[in-house]
């Protein structure tokens, strides 16, 4: 058998193809062309166990095609590889040699290639949390205009209520209301592109069972629901309900020796998306769930507000995971008890 693996770049890849023995067959830096890679492995097509792909910013294109072509392809989860520190040289050919050695070994960290018809909806759904975090930006760009200039505070709602006539009746000097206007038409702008695409995702994710499950979780409305639907995937590719919080960044990151703290792993690896949507939950529901307010109330008591609202965020996770393991709704005396 032979195993192929592929540094990929942002404008060149260089694969690597080896055989049983780590021998190597073959080795090319291409342009990112789909179809001249494809035409550099098709001679061993027949003869290739997999293809190993790094899994980078860019990788779609590439995988996609691979799958089309009717290659076996893995995509590496490139945080959980590390070489030999004592190597005296590496570099890309080095490289894509050892995700086809890893392969071959049967050890290599992959991760879950999800449809690219769920990754077209997933990414919507992320561009309109850019949206939303740019236009939080210029909201709170001009709360502070205003309360230096005035002295007062201006809540966001009525800084999205602005009008052009209404910040020229403020006693604002010229420059200082060119300013704001331009934050406010920026603001209507990115709010009449973000109800675009909440309509396109509701059409696209309100469908779902999964979606209506996780509404009834308390804290979880529309736009957090949509967010964990997509971020999630297929719950199946999760082994239990711990790696599932893990994947949430809901859970502690430590390394330990003789029953003694030694330092602390990557806290951040995991779904950026999902800790944020879980967090949010957890502030929704210790607002309006009585169960969820005297969980964190307890935490907050031992510990203080950030932990006890972390804590919350893992609870709700795990919940999630056994709403969507089972397709049961929420159940607030099991989730508290």
């Amino acid at each position: 058998m032979m195993y192929s693996g592929i540094d990929l770049h942002s404008n060149n890849s260089v694969i690597a193809v080896i055989d049983d023995s780590d021998r190597v067959v073959a080795q090319k830096r291409l342009p990112n062309d789909i179809a001249k890679i494809i035409g550099f492995l098709a001679r061993w097509q027949d003869e290739l166990a997999g293809v190993v792909v790094e899994s980078t910013y860019n990788w779609y294109w590439l995988v996609d095609g691979l799958q089309d072509t009717g290659f076996h392809v893995h995509l590496a989860n490139t945080a959980a590889i590390k070489q030999y520190e004592g190597l005296k040289h590496s570099g890309d050919e080095t490289d894509a040699q050892h995700l086809a050695h890893l392969l071959r070994l049967g050890i290599l960290p992959t991760g879950t290639i999800l449809p690219r018809e769920h990754r077209v909806v997933r990414d919507l759904a992320r561009k309109r949390m850019q949206l939303v975090q740019s236009c939080t930006t210029h909201v709170l760009s001009v709360e502070n205009i205003m309360a230096r200039q005035l002295g007062g505070r201006m809540t966001s709602n009525q800084i999205k209520r602005l009008t052009a006539d209404t910040v020229d009746s403020l006693p604002l000097g010229e420059d200082v209301g060119l300013a704001i206007k331009a934050s406010v038409a920026v603001i209507a702008t990115l709010q009449s592109q973000i109800e675009v695409l909440e309509k396109r995702l509701q059409e696209r994710v309100k469908p779902r069972p999964q979606y209506a499950l996780l509404t009834s979780v308390p804290g979880i409305g529309q736009a957090l629901a949509t967010v964990i639907v997509l971020e999630t995937g297929p719950i199946d590719r999760f082994a239990d309900v711990g790696n599932y919080a893990s994947y949430a960044r809901c859970v502690d990151s430590v390394h330990t020796s003789n029953r003694k703290k030694k330092g602390e792993g990557n806290v951040k690896n995991g779904n950026k998306y999902l800790a944020w949507a879980f967090v949010e939950a957890a502030n929704f529901a210790r607002r309006f769930c009585p169960e969820a307010k005297r969980f964190h109330e307890r935490k907050k008591a031992r510990t203080n507000n950030i932990v006890a609202t972390k804590a919350l965020a893992h609870k709700l996770a795990r919940a999630s995971y056994h709403i969507l393991k089972e397709s049961k709704p929420f159940d607030v005396a099991r989730c508290f008890a």
